[in-house]
């Protein structure tokens, strides 16, 4: 499974990390299109995470799925690839594309998106599944080998995937992709024969519907008649260790709704504010992907005589992350070699939280490179790209922490029917992130422009006060972890 999703991640980011040149050189739209069909494509593809963890749990097995989905994707960058090289499907220059060729770029693209969504719900609960529930540090090694698999896959796609594009044209770019998404099919189906399957057991959220629906009617008729008696209802909350979500025991009541539905329900919901905490961290990881990047382009790249671009500047964090989870896994090993129980500092719960911690702290990083660089660049000096290298370092660590605690939490804590759609929000999350930034960014403007300058809403950065819209995620991200942190205690 991990080298699977290496191989997915490598074809995803190395396309997606350099795809707004292809819609600008080949298809001819303009910088805003391109932008905003960029973002979209993304965000759909992780956005479909959810429905195909839905299918998963209801209908198909995770190998049949993901035989399915990536059997779509590879179609996809097959329909893409004959596109880049034949040029009656590509616009004449200065001119935009047909019906026809848009219309084979977005059925490529959606494709591909179907693929990288059905593959993101699919691999981490296929993969989970092969361990024994019992041994959680086999699960949690899993998760962290799983974004280790990431990350890795981000660095060959930040330097070989973008070299190819740029040097070889995106008609090798894209059949390369489809042979390597045709290898992860392979290799996937290599295992057929010894994979540990769960069958689907139908729809997950039919149960938890029927139970929220249940309890609200009976605390209706409860409240008409103010008295009510119901043994299984009272035994049931006298047996629970736990008092989360009680109103949703009055669904007893109804003769049709079993223990385990109430209890699979409240399991699930349980999840959705920890779920709901993990967007300011992804909004603050895509100003990675903008900001960061448009502030390289003012300071000084140059090392001799080479000018790097700054998005290699990015590459430089994830070699020291990859370190970082292998050091993890190795203090887990000796710690486990004294006999001692499972730590609680590797406990998901714990590692989101420092996680969220540090994305506080790498957005006052950035604040104060940025209010440096500024002050710098009013004395006609700038400085080296590489100060942006700290608050790079910070963001993708706290997302080697949280993003891997999460994912193991999504799994291991999700009910037995809904494994898929619950590890899926963990891409969701990714997804809803971007969003919040574009709302945050509008609304920031918004309200700076109303009392002077507007932070952001320039042209140029030098102009504007990006040092401030850092400061401005960090108070949220401050905020958000005390969020957490109230959360998390009772869950």
């Amino acid at each position: 499974m991990v080298v699977v999703e290496l191989i997915q991640s490598l074809v995803f980011f190395g396309n997606s990390a350099n795809l707004v040149r292809y819609f600008l050189q080949y298809m001819h739209y303009s910088v805003a299109q391109s932008s905003n069909m960029l973002t979209n494509f993304m965000g759909t593809s992780f956005l479909l995470s959810i429905v195909a963890g839905y299918i998963n749990d209801t209908v198909l097995s995770t190998l049949i799925a993901f035989i399915v989905y990536v059997s779509i994707e590879l179609l996809g960058f097959i329909l893409l690839t004959y596109q880049a090289t034949h040029s009656n499907l590509l616009p004449s220059e200065n001119e935009t594309p047909s019906y026809i060729q848009a219309a084979v770029l977005y059925i490529g693209l959606g494709a591909i998106a179907i693929g990288i969504g059905g593959t993101k719900a699919t691999l981490p609960t296929h993969g989970a599944n092969q361990l024994d529930p019992n041994k959680q540090n086999l699960i949690s090694s899993f998760f962290n080998w799983y974004y280790f698999s990431i990350n890795t896959a981000s660095i060959f796609a930040a330097t070989l995937m973008v070299w190819i594009e740029e040097n070889c044209g995106w008609g090798w770019s894209f059949t390369i992709s489809a042979i390597l998404v045709f290898c992860s099919i392979s290799i996937f189906s290599s295992g057929s024969r010894i994979y540990r399957l769960k069958q689907p057991a139908g729809s997950p959220l039919k149960g938890l519907i029927k139970v929220i629906v249940a309890s609200t009617r009976k605390t209706i008729d409860a409240a008409a008649v103010q008295v009510y008696h119901n043994d299984k209802e009272q035994s049931y909350a006298k047996e629970t260790s736990y008092n989360k979500f009680k109103f949703l025991n009055k669904a007893l009541k109804d003769d049709t709704i079993e223990v385990s539905q109430v209890e699979d329900t409240k399991a699930f919901l349980g999840l959705l504010p920890i779920f709901a905490t993990t967007i300011v961290l992804n909004c603050c990881v895509a100003q990675l992907m903008t900001f960061s990047v448009q502030q390289g382009n003012f300071m000084n790249r140059k090392i001799s005589n080479f000018t790097i671009t700054t998005q290699s500047i990015s590459v430089i964090p994830l070699f020291f992350i990859l370190g970082t989870i292998g050091l993890i896994e190795k203090s887990k090993d000796l710690y486990s070699n004294t006999g001692a129980t499972y730590n609680k500092f590797y406990q998901p719960l714990v590692r989101m939280g420092v996680g969220l911690t540090l994305t506080a702290v790498s957005m006052a990083v950035a604040a104060v490179v940025e209010s440096w660089r500024l002050a710098e660049l009013n004395k006609g000096y700038a400085i080296s790209v590489f100060w942006l290298t700290g608050q790079n370092f910070l963001l993708v660590l706290s997302e080697v922490f949280a993003v891997g605690g999460m994912l193991e939490l999504f799994y291991s804590d999700a009910p037995n029917g809904m494994k898929s759609v619950s590890t899926s929000l963990s891409w969701c999350s990714i997804s809803l992130g971007y969003f919040l930034s574009s709302v945050l960014v509008t609304v920031c403007n918004s309200v700076s422009g109303r009392f002077g300058q507007a932070w952001i809403e320039g042209q140029d950065l030098n102009h504007d006060r990006l040092d401030l819209f850092y400061a401005l995620l960090c108070l949220l991200s401050l905020l958000n972890v005390i969020l957490y942190v109230y959360f998390a205690k009772r869950y």
